[in-house]
């Protein structure tokens, strides 16, 4: 740099001021038109004007001709990153394409699970003590099992009595046959009139219904002997018990009820706009509340709907399954047939102000946001119901961090093998770290490096042009 010369006449604040001329000499050696302009003008004025002139061309001269200047310098690689931020992808994705697929249509329906048939098994003897009760809730039991027994004395001599009775009434029956018979023979020789001989004849058949009547309250008495045992009508569970060891209890008080032969149905409630849709022979899917699912088929439609809810009853035969209980409230659904349907990725769907998106990702690699509706789901997929072209790309991994109009960088889906890796290798764990060697490969910088603050990258070039 060529050195800055100061004029002696510029004065500085800092320096001593000059001697004092008087003023004769000023006025002699001045002349008129300066003296004028010197006393218009201060000299300080003067001298700074003069001093920033001379340091501007001072540092012009230094620069040289077609040097920018140091802030020029630093503006360019600036709005170099800038335009480098704007085209970096924000995020490494993959992408599916929609596929139609063969799904099963259903219809969905509550209920609850009830016997097929409950029988109540009961005392048919009248004042006899419960001696013993051999089945407790549960138990499983056969036709004709012994449920528990009553106390049979009384019975037992009721019995002797209809015996006795039975005896005394066929000797009297003889007896009264025999004095007929005589009658009879005595007919002819006019020694009874006709009238002795029809009340003979009359004692006789009295006698003999009177042995009927005896035969027939002995039968019965034996039959409360044979009601002393309460036997299951039916092969079943017992489901319920109110027999208790001791009571007295009247004909037809009820002991136990039975669950005939152990069949349960699932009695679901169907709205009568879908009762069309339902035919016997179809199979359900039961879901119980411990998630395990039970297989059934529709054995009947109910004739009527019901008054205050309007809805139907629909009757399915439940296979045996332990954990079905009756009493159950259970949810479940009918197999109406199979339907095609286009279905995506369930993670591919981005819920936002209470619409459902997808994101498609168009030729330039930027993703657009479009409206779909949801149908029927089915395992990890979603129907959609709205048509998208065959080739479209939908993000699926990250779609919850875009949003529309991002750059986006397409790397494709891991293989089955890769997927299946176990988790301590070195398979990485989420989108980001993913997209890290695909990114690396492509020559570009990862996605998280675009965060990094422009004031970096701009100062770089600015200390390597001032070395």
């Amino acid at each position: 740099m060529t050195p800055r010369l100061i004029p002696w006449f510029v004065s500085t604040p800092s320096g001593p001021a000059p001697a004092a001329l008087p003023a004769s000499r000023r006025a002699a050696s001045t002349p008129p038109g300066r003296l004028a302009a010197r006393r218009s003008t201060p000299a300080w004025a003067a001298g700074a004007l003069v001093l920033a002139l001379t340091l501007a061309g001072c540092g012009r001269s230094s620069d040289g001709p077609g040097q920018a200047r140091p802030d020029e310098a630093a503006s360019a690689p600036a709005a170099g990153a800038s335009a480098a931020e704007a085209t970096r992808p924000a995020l490494t994705v993959s992408v599916a394409a929609p596929e139609r697929q063969e799904w099963p249509v259903t219809l969905d329906a509550n209920g609850n699970v009830a016997a097929w048939q409950e029988a109540s098994v009961g005392s048919e003897s009248n004042g006899l003590r419960l001696a013993e009760v051999r089945v407790n809730v549960g138990d499983v039991v056969k036709r004709g099992q012994v449920l528990a027994v009553f106390s049979g004395d009384t019975v037992r001599a009721d019995v002797a009595q209809a015996q006795a009775s039975l005896v005394e009434a066929q000797a009297n029956a003889a007896d009264a046959q025999g004095n007929a018979e005589r009658a009879r023979a005595l007919a002819e020789t006019g020694a009874l009139s006709q009238q002795q001989i029809n009340q003979y004849q009359t004692a006789a058949k009295t006698a003999q219904a009177r042995v009927e009547a005896a035969r027939a309250v002995l039968a019965a008495q034996q039959v409360r002997g044979r009601n002393v045992q309460v036997l299951a009508p039916d092969d079943g569970i017992i489901s319920a018990r109110s027999a208790t060891v001791g009571s007295v209890l009247s004909a037809g008080t009820e002991l136990f009820r039975l669950i005939r032969q152990g069949r349960l149905e699932w009695r679901a409630e169907v709205p009568a706009h879908e009762l069309e849709k339902i035919q016997p022979g179809q199979r359900a899917e039961l879901v119980l509340p411990s998630g395990s699912s039970v297989q059934g088929t529709v054995r009947a439609v109910a004739p009527s709907l019901d008054d205050k809810t309007r809805n139907a009853l629909v009757y399915v035969d439940l296979a045996p399954h332990a954990g079905v209980k009756a009493g159950m409230f259970a949810r479940g659904r009918f197999e109406l047939g199979r339907q095609a349907a286009l279905t995506v990725p369930q993670v591919a769907v981005v819920p936002r102000d209470g619409f459902n998106h997808v994101l498609v990702v168009a030729a330039d690699n930027r993703v657009r946001l479009h409206k779909v509706q949801l149908g029927r789901r089915l395992g990890e997929r979603v129907e959609l119901l709205e048509a998208l072209p065959a080739d479209a790309r939908l993000v699926v991994d990250g779609a919850g961090f875009l949003n529309d109009g991002d750059l986006v960088h397409v790397v494709p889906p891991l293989p089955a093998a890769a997927a299946s890796a176990p988790a301590s290798g070195p398979a990485p764990t989420s989108a980001s770290a993913a997209s890290a060697p695909a990114a690396a490969s492509s020559g570009m910088a990862p996605a998280a490096s675009a965060s990094a603050p422009p004031a970096t990258a701009a100062s770089t070039p600015a200390s390597a042009s001032s070395n």
